[in-house]
């Protein structure tokens, strides 16, 4: 494989790269409604997360346009301990503006430098190499300078190449993300739901004022709802349904386990691993960060990030292991109760209870106990275990994409390293055309 090796300085003088930097918005500049202003901490290991983001007003538009984003480039984190944390920006991606702690990469010819291989460049072993000689080269925070980023050395192999490269490992990430979208989705759905039966109480609202159905609702379980409400301490509920505690449906799991007791091979999980609402499996750590008063969970069983400002962090248990005091593991005290418990953990309400209950104290976290008491309507074991049945396979399609995705990119990163370096070479179509080892006679080796 013919390879070249350039600088970045040097890419930029002929016109082939652009690098600069983010722009400074004064905060007069913000809370409108035009164009997102993109911070370093949205910038996350393994996507963009738009969720939160401020916006500059519409009319600054024009003066933002070198420093707004484009389909093809790649974000780059330059302070702080994230320095060199990347991102690519792909075409579904709404335009945004680069903060100062961000620097945007662009190709400006595809014929010399691909986009996707720069993308991948940027988490290769050359660009890391290089990042950590110039941070360890420093007393001063972590801080990758324009400077520093014109010395960058990018070894190039051919055009064809390169988007070969891209395109393999490409098809890997976008499958990853399309499993990270489906997974929003559907989590978004069973929040819907949830919602809208045991939190506004839709569906006996609705045949209160005399609908004879409710989308989404089996009809049976419309049929069988009261068409009232009663009064409560919480306020109206529906009739027959009682005024409770999350305490009434979950029980906080203590199992106590001592570390020689574990196999080492036993996955731990600790905050780290639950990204919002989900858990990734991308990396385990072994025995020796488990102590005694550790839990151990069961597949099934919620986790709730107990310690502030985590209490967002919410998702069910993928597999048997062990899990960081930093998590606290709640179960259903009846299968029926299961998809409004994790309900009502996952809401924006509990998180704000959590709060409330931690505010003031010397550790912020929260416990079991303030949690038992957070105040809920109880619903009929029926209509619970309808909601239960509904959310399964949604938590199940969920785990089994983020089991996928971990193979997936437990494969793009393997690949990765040794496409880089020519040491694996694709086949002369520039497909994959498996994806299940890297010694596939598909490959060529050198």
């Amino acid at each position: 494989m013919k390879q070249e090796v350039h600088t970045f300085g040097s890419l930029i003088d002929d016109g082939t790269l652009s690098v600069t930097d983010g722009y400074r918005a004064k905060n007069a500049e913000l809370g409108g409604d035009g164009l997102l202003f993109l911070r370093a901490g949205h910038v996350t290991d393994t996507h963009i997360n738009f969720e939160g983001v401020d916006r500059f007003s519409k009319a600054l538009a024009p003066k933002l346009v070198d420093k707004t984003s484009r389909p093809g480039d790649v974000a780059v984190t330059t302070k702080g301990n994230s320095t060199g944390r990347t991102a690519y920006v792909t075409q579904d991606m709404p335009p945004f503006v680069y903060s100062p702690h961000l620097s945007r990469w662009r190709s400006l010819d595809h014929d010399v430098l691909c986009p996707g291989f720069l993308r991948y460049w940027s988490r290769g072993r050359e660009f890391v190499e290089q990042l950590h000689g110039m941070m360890v080269s420093t007393d001063m925070a972590p801080y990758l300078s324009l400077r520093d980023q014109r010395l960058l050395r990018i070894t190039l192999p051919t055009i064809d190449e390169q988007r070969a490269i891209a395109s393999v490992l490409g098809s890997l990430d976008d499958k990853i993300e399309l499993n990270r979208r489906m997974n929003r989705t559907l989590e978004q759905m069973a929040a819907a739901i949830f919602k809208a039966w045991f939190v506004d109480f839709e569906p006996v609202r609705a045949k209160a004022s005399g609908a004879a159905s409710f989308p989404g609702m089996p009809q049976p379980v419309f049929d069988a709802l009261p068409a009232t409400f009663a009064d409560s301490e919480l306020g109206p509920i529906p009739e027959g349904w009682v005024a409770g505690c999350i305490g009434d449906i979950g029980s906080n799991r203590k199992d106590g386990i001592k570390p020689d007791e574990i196999d080492p091979e036993t996955p731990y999980i600790g905050l780290e691993h639950m990204p919002k609402r989900c858990i990734a499996l991308d990396a385990w750590d072994g025995a020796e960060k488990v102590t005694s008063n550790k839990s151990e969970f069961s597949r099934g069983e919620i986790l709730f990030g107990k310690l502030r400002p985590y209490f967002h962090k919410v998702g069910v248990a993928p597999v048997d292991g062990i899990c960081s005091t930093d998590v606290l593991v709640v179960k259903p005290k009846s299968d029926c109760w299961t998809a409004l418990l994790l309900g009502h953990l996952s809401s924006l309400e509990f998180v704000n209870y959590t709060y409330a209950c931690s505010a003031g104290t010397k550790m912020p976290r929260t416990n079991w106990k303030d949690m038992a008491k957070f105040p809920i309507a109880v619903p009929t074991k029926s209509i619970a275990a309808e909601a239960s049945h509904l959310a399964e396979p949604m938590v199940e399609t969920i785990l089994s994409n983020i089991h996928e995705s971990r193979t997936l990119a437990e494969t793009r990163d393997a690949l990765l390293p040794k496409l880089l370096s020519g040491e694996v070479r694709l086949p002369n179509d520039g497909t994959l055309k498996t994806l299940a080892t890297v010694g596939n006679p598909e490959f060529q080796t050198r």
